[in-house]
């Protein structure tokens, strides 16, 4: 049996407990899941940059650095770029903050302040992703909890996928955008495939910031053609 390192507790426990509000379906467990569910976020980047070299490998924080990083969430996603960019595949810090600002619109402004269903979903498959890619624990893995599942977390690890498969370039992340049209170029892809990537990217960023809310139709027509691009950037990268 494998023992989870007690360092990530705190942070787990935080996004299961927002993943269950999320579960029950009213606007007022909805904002008690974004608030959690970025309350977890914000632990488990803390906790990761706080840990020991010898666990992290990353070198360079001190105390006075830790203090200055930990002084601000902007701070804080600055720092985890800085000192773990190789733990950032299919994570895009932008969408983090965007959904922090939410949160503490939330917070702050009390009741009468409500979060559609949509966004606090998606912003809990970020944070199962962030948590999976910093500590090496799939959070569907750590209990026997009932966990929400739906089209929309599925669309958006879909899309993180495709990002971790994407391959390095000069030591930096070769971002699917860039590496399609690579690939339009050579005549890997067809002007008809980066055209419907281009309308899969727009949908997923609408999605993600809360812009459109689509049907099941519309995300499982989407998640479709995402698996398909999916397919064949892995071919021509193999």
């Amino acid at each position: 049996m494998i023992v989870d390192k007690p360092w990530i507790s705190g942070p787990r426990e935080l996004l299961v407990h927002g993943l269950q509000h999320l579960s029950l379906n009213t606007g007022f467990d909805y904002r008690i899941a974004m608030i959690s569910i970025d309350n977890s976020v914000e632990l488990m980047i803390k906790t990761y940059l706080g840990l020991p070299k010898r666990i992290t490998k990353i070198d360079g924080i001190t105390r006075k650095k830790y203090e200055e990083i930990t002084s601000t969430f902007p701070n804080l996603l600055d720092g985890l770029e800085e000192f773990a960019l190789d733990r950032l595949d299919g994570i895009d810090l932008g969408d983090i903050e965007w959904f922090h600002r939410l949160r503490n619109q939330l917070y702050h402004d009390g009741n009468g302040i409500t979060v559609e269903k949509e966004k606090v979903e998606a912003y809990a498959e970020i944070a199962k992703i962030l948590f999976a890619s910093l500590f090496s624990v799939e959070i569907e893995d750590t209990g026997s909890e009932t966990l929400h599942h739906s089209l929309v977390g599925e669309f958006i690890k879909e899309w993180a996928n495709l990002e971790k498969q994407t391959p390095l370039a000069s030591g930096k992340l070769l971002i699917p955008m860039y590496r399609l049209k690579e690939m339009l170029s050579n005549g890997e892809l067809s002007n008809i495939q980066a055209t419907k990537f281009d309308e899969i990217r727009k949908f997923r960023n609408d999605l993600v910031h809360g812009m459109s809310s689509p049907s099941k139709m519309e995300l499982e027509k989407y998640l479709l053609e995402l698996r398909e691009i999916r397919k064949t950037l892995n071919k021509n990268i193999n």
